[in-house]
């Protein structure tokens, strides 16, 4: 029951659209990432590239084009649109994966991970190859994940060394051949990754396998049986709280990997966005209280990494295709929360992450009518956990403000 008793909200559905930020934050400059706007640079360029312009009218219907520019969507006008739309501001010290979630979900990680931009000191790595019985490794840089396997792909697959890389964020990832390497060896050095990446305070341990064999005229090309192995949330999270207040929660996609399997009453593996949104419009009808909470990787994975733009572009307007049929799988008694934990501009130069707001666009059926109403600017993404917080506890037990009130008109 909501803090106000102006609605009873039973189910939360939580959806991140992985990477979709919607213009650079106040302090992108710090991050180098000033002019960067997934969602703007995203619908300018890919009307160029496509002559036709972003379809995303369920989207737009929630106030995604009051954002940021959205060629060929222009801005709710007053009265038009339903829900709610708003923006909010990063407290964390990075732009990734883990501090976008966790913060969220009510822990801002102020001080960042560690990088290591130079790749990661040699004594470390003996360590690690002398416990994991390694012939060595490959790489060791900072570098593309499709790039370093198609330089060291047959190298590895000779010479059985993992190939090892990083990026602009804080992870240790780990690139291994399916078949010539094994794919449960591969989460095996990795979890053996994780006990050092403790050490250095790494965020993220990402399993990378990839499957082909280029001799054999059959492209290198990375699976969905990608693994992530976080640390563990420093303080209890939303989801901690959830489950001790006998709240489901239901993870689809990589949730539970995010947050160290902690507060993840069960979760349901995916192999990308067409699957994800495949297994959410069942959970609708399968699960009908407490929280689903779906991240949608290939926004970041697929097409912010590579800078594809209308490949970005077609999966969101997918997205949005699915988006009428959540509505219509929706109940008085339900909350749907879009978001993004990041940025990750396929307009911008490089293949990282980008500093920018998150949208933050909440659905009812039990709103009142009258049109899309601003949320405005929030000051941490911990209003989006702080809100479901309040609708499925009815109290708040983290910094965060809770927009329940103004979604249903009791500002």
């Amino acid at each position: 029951m909501a803090s106000d008793k102006q609605a009873k909200i039973d189910r939360v559905i939580w959806i991140v659209l992985d990477g979709l930020g919607v213009g650079e934050a106040p302090d992108a400059a710090k991050f180098k990432d000033v002019g960067s706007d997934t969602l703007g640079n995203l619908a300018r360029e890919f009307s160029k590239a496509s002559n036709a312009s972003l379809k995303i009218p369920n989207l737009c219907k929630l106030g995604f084009g009051n954002l940021t520019q959205v060629t060929g969507s222009p801005a709710l006008k007053a009265g038009e649109g339903m829900g709610a739309y708003g923006k909010a501001r990063e407290l964390s010290g990075g732009k990734d994966t883990t501090s976008g979630h966790w913060e969220m979900a009510g822990v801002p990680v102020i001080e960042p991970f560690q990088t290591y931009p130079d790749g990661f000191s040699k004594e470390i790595l003996e360590r690690w190859i002398k416990e994991n019985d390694l012939a060595g490794i490959l790489g060791n840089c900072s570098a593309s994940g499709t790039e370093i396997i198609e330089q060291y792909g047959l190298e590895h697959m000779a010479t059985q060394k993992p190939i090892v890389y990083t990026s602009a964020d804080s992870v240790w990832q780990v690139a291994a051949h399916e078949t010539a390497f094994g794919l449960e060896r591969l989460y095996k050095i990795c979890k053996s990754a994780r006990k050092l990446c403790d050490e250095l305070g790494i965020g993220r341990v990402i399993a990378r396998p990839f499957v082909g064999n280029p001799n054999e005229q059959v492209p290198f090309k990375r699976t969905y049986n990608r693994k992530d192995y976080s640390q563990l949330p420093p303080t209890k999270t939303l989801l901690d709280y959830l489950v001790e207040n006998q709240v489901h929660t239901l993870g689809v996609g990589k949730i539970a990997n995010i947050f160290a399997d902690q507060g993840v009453s069960k979760n349901i593996d995916t192999k990308g966005n067409t699957d994800g949104i495949r297994v959410l419009l069942e959970q609708l009808d399968a699960t009908k209280s407490g929280l689903i909470f779906c991240n949608l990787i290939d926004f970041d994975m697929l097409y912010g990494h590579r800078r594809d733009v209308v490949g970005f572009g077609r999966a969101l307007e997918e997205f949005d295709v699915a988006l009428a049929t959540i509505f219509k799988k929706m109940s008085a008694d339900d909350l749907l929360i879009l978001t993004a934990d990041h940025g990750n501009d396929p307009t911008y130069r490089g293949s990282d992450h980008t500093r920018e707001f998150i949208p933050v666009v909440a659905y009812s059926p039990s709103q009142p009518a009258g049109g899309a109403i601003s949320l405005g600017v929030r000051d941490t993404f911990a209003d989006v956990g702080a809100t479901i917080a309040d609708a499925l506890m009815g109290k708040i037990p983290f910094a965060g403000k809770s927009f329940l009130k103004e979604l249903f008109g009791h500002n």
